[in-house]
This record gives structure tokens, C-alpha cells and sequence, in this order.
């Protein structure tokens, strides 16, 4: 392959041109900062809508707090109410500090407050506030205090995304270089995939920060970058180092070992990263800017990822030579005196039965697949609140759960945005008392109606709480009932623009969107799928039967993240706490992912069996030779992606939990059901139709995969040597 060719004969110009491209786009990028989503890019529907209102105007959304103080008698928390609102005050970060709201029994009352200045920078100014409220649950025996809020909330999230990014970093890299360690048995070899996937990643944080001014990214997107840049990285370069190691052990020298995985692993990789950033493109079909954000990082670092392999690392080969063996670990890889193609080891003897008997291996390892399967079909999702991404045990969660007991729909109120010439006038002022009767009348929803009228601006902010935990069945029919009946009929007529957002009406607009977005994304990543086995295969079975293993692959990852998050089951066993919902991204997110990474495994296997078979082996033979050679580096691979993805598993934040859980569980199950049981019986039962080709696409052209043709032996013509 010419890109490999280059770099081995300019190595200076390769390796010193990559740190200094990695270097320079890192510092560039770190400096000019990067730009998060607004709520209004970050929703959708009514909600996107109502954000946008709110925006166009200058106002934002103030950061809102609440403290729930509770006494073991009632009224007991007075003077408590009155020494917090006091102590609130004197922090200079509150505003709108309102008189205590009496619950029911009278031994609970919620205070409600502002945060000064700009809601997103609130969580780290929110300290004062905490010790104010903790220094008043001290002084005042029998009074224990609960706080609750967007500042609160985004001071947690913060430190916690730091520390689980960090500690992601710190397991990951080490756990791949560990099993590096074990694939090739030198220190050196390890390293370098490691080192290759980790400057990867680090110039892709500097592109992502630069592309930032221009498409906002969400919170977790540098995280999910990382994630796919690591695994994919570290086995792009696994594949082709593998290959050119091979070939040593072959007995082949230095320069055409080179020649050799740049001719075979080398395209792979090129074909599997083109596949993997097509799919990934798909995601820019979706309604979704939170979407688009995932797909330019996932091109992105897979790019950097790709031309990295093809290109720096054929360049540190060539200048290391031998010494790539450096720091071998006695008793881990010892090759044998034959070399590797000597031993079919365990794949070896697993070939055997599944070839010897496709039909009843097929059959069993696609039961089990769809076993798998089968908790997805009842799978729901919603976009989970902070509080279900803590866990039960956190203090935001527990805060959250003692208020909405006491005070239903107060931690996550619905809020209904207008705007209106008639904001300032009398019949916008009766409308709006017309709408609070309504809203006491109905039974459905919490007592403290807020009222914010910008007349000025000519918009208006009402916050309705909703009766039940804000989640729950209670919950949606009263949004409904507000939506499809109050506002419109109430307010309707008395403003030009009228929407109603929140945590759940933004929860049911973010999923309505999704369900519209993932036909159309899955039909392009299926036939881009399609489109590329066809033109690298020149198969028409294998280009059917890549998409339909692919979506046994995802169906896994959606069984085991409804039946672990959703159903909790082996969720204690896992020491994971079920949030009762996917996270709304979660699926689609999943998709993309997969169908792109389980092009890893596909392309390097088939082209393998497919480099077999035009030396003239025939189809089985192939087959038994691909998976054989293959199986070394597809267990290694996969076992650097699970132990990645497994990292992300054990994240405190639930979304990166099911992420991780849902990743590991597909990767390990298509590089190991799907690639050395399923898909070498399905090739088997196809025989030789496995590279059929419709006459009507003959005109594909064919490209090469790096085989050296055998002539194959002519049989004799009838009545030879007569």
C-alpha cells in the first residue's frame, strides 16, 4: 500500500510530522476554548422552542435552588426558616428568597431561592450557599435540612465527571497496555499501539475544541470521544502490528513482512475506518445537534486513529527493526520455532466441530444471540434526571426523593414560556389568575405557581409544578393535561407563542425525535454497510450477511442494557443500581456505534478468508485458515475494547454505565459468538455462494486485499495423454 511505502522510506517526516501536527492542534485547540450546547440546541420540539424564546430575549433560565427543612414536630423548623433565609441573604449569591412553603402535616417547609449571575457557571459559585444551609441544620436540634437544585446539581456533576474522566484515563491506558503486554510479549510492541491511540485522542480534543465555535458540543462528548478513540486506535495499530509480526515469524525478512501488512492489515484498516466514519456520519441525519456533536468526534478521532496506523506506524517499525521485540516478559508469547502459522490453537480446534457440523452451530448460536435479544423488546427510555444519574444513595438523589414526597413536582416543575404583545395588559393578567384557579382546581398540580412577566420583553415564564416524582405516571398526565388542554385554552389565546418545557415535557420531546431519527439512520449505515462490503467483497451473500450479524450484535447490547438498567437484573451482581429507563441517546448512540466498530472484526476476518481462498484454498479451507490466523489479534483486540468499554462501566454516572455495560457486552459477544462460531457456520452453509455475484454487478471493480494468487491446478482435459 503506497501510504505505507511513504512512511517507511520518509520515517523523520512521518513521526516527527505527527507529534508536531498532534502537538500544535492540542495547544491551538486548548486555547481557544471550547463551546457547550445552549438548552436550546440542546433540546427539541416545544421545549427546543420554548428555550429558544427565552434565549432570543437575553433571559435565562436562573439557576433555582430549594432546601426542604424538616422537624419531628410541627412548625418546629421556623426559626430554622427564618435563620436560613438569613444566612441565604448575607452570601450575596441568592436572589428571590421566598417565605417558607407549610406542608400538609406541618413538619416539612421548602424555601425556595435563585442563584445570582449566569446559571452555568452557578454550580461553581454555589459553596456558600451549601455551608449556609449545613451551618443552620448544626444550630437547630431537631431540624435536619435537604438541599436540591440546578447549582447543587451541576457542582456534583461537575467534580464527578472530572474524577471519572480522570480515573477512565488512568485504568484504561494501563489495562490496554497490560494486554498488549500479553498479545506480543515485549514491552515495546505494546507500547506502541497505546502511544499511537493516545496522541490520537489528544489531537482530536484539540480539533473538537476548534470545531466547537462552530457546532457546540455536549457535556459527555469529549468522554464518548475518548472512548471510541482509545478502542479503535489501540486495534488499528494491534491488526497491523500483528500482521507484520507475523510475517517475521514466517521467516520473512524486515522489508517485505512491512510490504506485507501494508499490503493486507493495511487496507483492512483503511476499509474499516472508512466504514466506521460512514456510519458514523449517519448520525447527522438525526434532528438532534447532540448527534451531530457525537459524529464529527467520532470521525474525527477515528481519522486521526486511521491515518496514525497506515502511516506513523509503519514508519516506527521500519526504524525499529528487531528492537520492536524489545523488553520481551519471559513465559508471555513465546513464538514457536515454525512460526505462527504453525499452531491453530484453540480457534483451531473450535473450526473443527463448527465446520464439521455449520447447521447445528448456527442454529445454536443464533438462539442464543436472540436470547439476547429479547429483553430489548420492552425497552424504555427517557432522558434521566440527575437525580437517577447519581444513584439512590447520593445526597442530590436523596434530597430529591424527601422533597418530591413532601412537595410533588417541585424539584423538576414544568415550565410554560410565552410570548406575547399582551404581556403588560389587563387581560394577560386575568388570563394568568384564570390559569392558576385552573391549575388548584384540577388537583394535578403543586401549590407554588410561579409567575415571571418580562413585560419589557414581552415574554412570560410560568412554573407549574407537576403532582407525582416528575417521572412517573402521576406526572405525565398532569404535563398532558397542561399541554393539551390548560395552556392552549387558558393562555392560548392571549399570546402569539406559547410552549411548555421542562425536565419531563424535554424528556417526551427528546424521545419523540428520536423515534422519528432512527429509521433513517438506520437505513443509511445499513446501506453504506451494504454499499462497502459489496465493493470490497465483490459478495453479494457476504454484504447481507455483514448487516444481519451486525444487528445481532446491537439487538445483545440492547437486551443487556434493558435487562440490567430497566429490569435490574444481575444488577446488584454487577454492583450497579437499575434507573428504571435507557438514557434517551442511549440506542441510537448504540447503533451507530456498533455497526461501525464491528466492522473492525468483519473486515480483518473476511479479508483474511477471502486472502485464503484466491490462493486457491477452497471455501472451508479458507475458512478455517482466516479465523485461525485472525484469532490471535481479534482476541486481543477485543479484549482491549471490553476492558475500555468495561472502564466507562464503572463510572458513577448512570449513562456512562449503560454505555459501557452495553459496549463491552456486544463487543465481547460479536468477536466471539458472532465472528468464530456464527459467521464461519454461515460461510460454511453458503459454500462456495459465498462469493456470489450477480452478473448485473460484475462491472464492480475488484480490489485487492494483499493475497498472493497461486495458479490453481487445471483439471485434466478429457482423454489426455491418450
Amino acid at each position: 500500500m503506497r501510504l505505507g511505502g511513504w512512511s517507511t522510506r520518509h520515517r523523520k517526516t512521518a513521526i516527527i510530522g505527527w507529534l508536531l501536527f498532534v502537538v500544535v492542534v492540542a495547544v491551538v485547540g486548548g486555547m481557544s476554548g471550547s463551546r457547550q450546547m445552549t438548552n436550546s440546541e440542546n433540546s427539541s420540539g416545544d421545549s427546543a422552542r420554548a428555550e429558544k424564546i427565552l434565549e432570543d430575549a437575553g433571559l435565562q433560565t436562573p439557576a433555582g435552588e430549594m432546601v426542604l427543612l424538616r422537624s419531628d414536630r410541627p412548625d418546629g423548623w421556623r426559626d430554622a426558616a427564618r435563620d436560613l433565609s438569613a444566612r441565604l441573604e448575607r452570601t450575596g449569591e441568592t436572589v428571590r428568597v421566598q417565605p417558607p412553603v407549610r406542608s400538609e402535616n406541618g413538619r416539612e417547609a421548602l424555601i425556595s431561592f435563585e442563584m445570582k449571575g449566569d446559571p452555568d457557571t452557578a454550580g461553581k459559585r454555589v459553596g456558600p450557599v451549601v455551608e449556609a444551609v449545613e451551618k443552620t441544620e448544626s444550630a437547630h436540634r431537631g431540624v435536619v435540612a435537604y438541599e436540591f437544585g440546578d447549582a447543587t446539581a451541576q457542582h456534583r456533576l461537575d467534580d464527578m465527571l472530572t474524577d471519572d474522566f480522570k480515573k477512565a484515563e488512568l485504568t484504561a491506558v494501563p489495562l490496554a497496555l497490560g494486554i498488549l503486554l500479553v498479545v506480543f510479549g515485549a514491552l515495546v510492541a505494546a507500547l506502541l499501539p497505546v502511544l499511537l491511540a493516545v496522541t490520537a485522542c489528544v489531537g482530536t480534543f484539540g480539533l473538537l475544541a476548534l470545531v466547537s465555535h462552530q457546532l457546540p458540543l455536549f457535556d459527555s462528548t469529549n468522554s464518548v470521544m475518548f472512548l471510541v478513540g482509545l478502542a479503535v486506535g489501540v486495534d488499528y495499530s494491534l491488526f497491523y502490528l500483528r500482521r507484520e509480526r507475523d510475517e517475521r515469524a514466517a521467516g520473512r525478512d524486515a522489508g517485505t513482512a512491512l510490504r506485507i501488512a501494508a499490503a493486507t492489515s493495511g487496507r483492512a484498516v483503511l476499509i474499516s475506518g472508512v466504514t466506521v466514519m460512514l456510519a458514523m456520519a449517519g448520525m447527522f441525519l438525526s434532528g438532534l445537534m447532540l448527534f451531530h456533536g457525537f459524529a464529527v468526534a467520532t470521525i474525527l478521532v477515528v481519522l486521526m486513529a486511521m491515518l496514525g496506523s497506515v502511516t506513523v506506524l509503519p514508519a516506527m517499525l521500519s526504524w525499529l527493526g528487531d528492537r520492536v521485540d524489545a523488553g520481551r516478559v519471559p513465559l508471555l508469547n513465546r513464538r514457536r520455532k515454525k512460526g505462527v502459522h504453525a499452531s491453530g490453537g484453540l480457534s483451531g480446534r473450535l473450526m473443527r466441530p463448527v465446520l464439521a457440523k455449520p447447521k447445528l452451530f448456527a442454529a445454536v448460536s443464533g438462539a442464543l444471540l436472540l436470547v439476547l435479544c429479547a429483553p430489548a423488546v420492552g425497552m424504555k427510555t427517557e432522558q434521566l434526571g440527575l437525580e437517577k444519574q447519581f444513584g439512590s444513595d447520593a445526597p442530590i438523589t436523596v434530597a430529591y426523593q424527601e422533597i418530591t414526597g413532601s412537595f410533588p413536582g417541585g424539584p423538576a416543575p414544568a415550565e410554560v414560556v410565552l410570548r406575547s404583545d399582551e404581556v403588560d395588559s389587563a387581560r394577560f393578567d386575568a388570563a394568568v389568575a384564570d390559569f392558576r384557579k385552573e391549575l388548584a382546581a384540577s388537583g394535578r398540580f403543586g401549590k407554588t405557581v410561579d409567575v415571571e412577566a418580562h413585560r419589557t420583553k414581552g415574554v412570560a415564564r410560568i412554573e407549574v409544578p407537576l403532582a407525582g416524582d416528575g417521572q412517573d405516571a402521576t406526572s405525565r398526565r398532569a404535563l398532558d393535561t397542561l399541554k393539551e388542554d390548560l395552556v392552549p385554552r387558558i393562555l392560548g389565546p392571549v399570546s402569539g407563542q406559547v410552549y411548555v418545557t421542562g425536565e419531563l415535557a424535554s424528556s417526551r420531546d427528546f424521545n419523540d425525535q428520536l423515534k422519528t431519527d432512527i429509521a433513517p439512520v438506520f437505513l443509511f449505515i445499513a446501506a453504506v454497510t451494504f454499499v462497502l462490503m459489496l465493493l470490497c467483497f465483490r459478495s453479494l451473500p457476504i454484504a447481507i450477511v455483514s448487516i444481519l450479524l451486525n444487528l445481532l450484535s446491537v439487538g445483545a447490547a440492547y437486551g443487556t442494557m434493558t435487562a440490567v438498567f430497566q429490569h435490574g437484573w444481575g444488577a446488584e451482581w454487577l454492583g450497579m443500581e437499575p434507573a428504571g429507563a435507557i438514557e434517551g441517546w442511549m440506542p441510537l448512540f448504540v447503533l451507530v456505534i456498533l455497526f461501525g466498530l464491528s466492522m473492525d472484526y468483519h473486515v480483518f476476518v473476511v479479508s483474511r478468508i477471502r486472502e485464503a481462498h484466491e490462493r486457491g484454498l477452497a471455501t472451508r479451507d479458507a475458512i478455517r485458515e482466516g479465523i485461525r490466523t485472525t484469532a490471535g489479534s481479534v482476541t486481543g483486540a477485543a479484549a482491549i475494547m471490553v476492558a475500555v468499554f468495561a472502564v466507562f462501566a464503572l463510572l458513577r454516572m448512570q449513562d456512562m454505565q449503560q454505555m459501557g455495560v452495553g459496549l463491552a457486552v456486544a463487543v465481547l459477544v460479536d468477536a466471539t459468538l458472532v465472528r468464530m462460531v456464527l459467521l464461519p457456520s454461515v460461510m460454511a452453509l453458503l459454500g462456495e455462494r459465498n462469493w456470489y455475484l450477480p452478473r448485473a454487478l460484475r462491472w464492480l471493480p475488484s480490489v485487492g486485499h494483499g493475497e498472493e494468487p497461486v495458479e490453481r491446478p487445471r483439471p485434466p482435459l478429457v482423454g489426455a495423454g491418450r
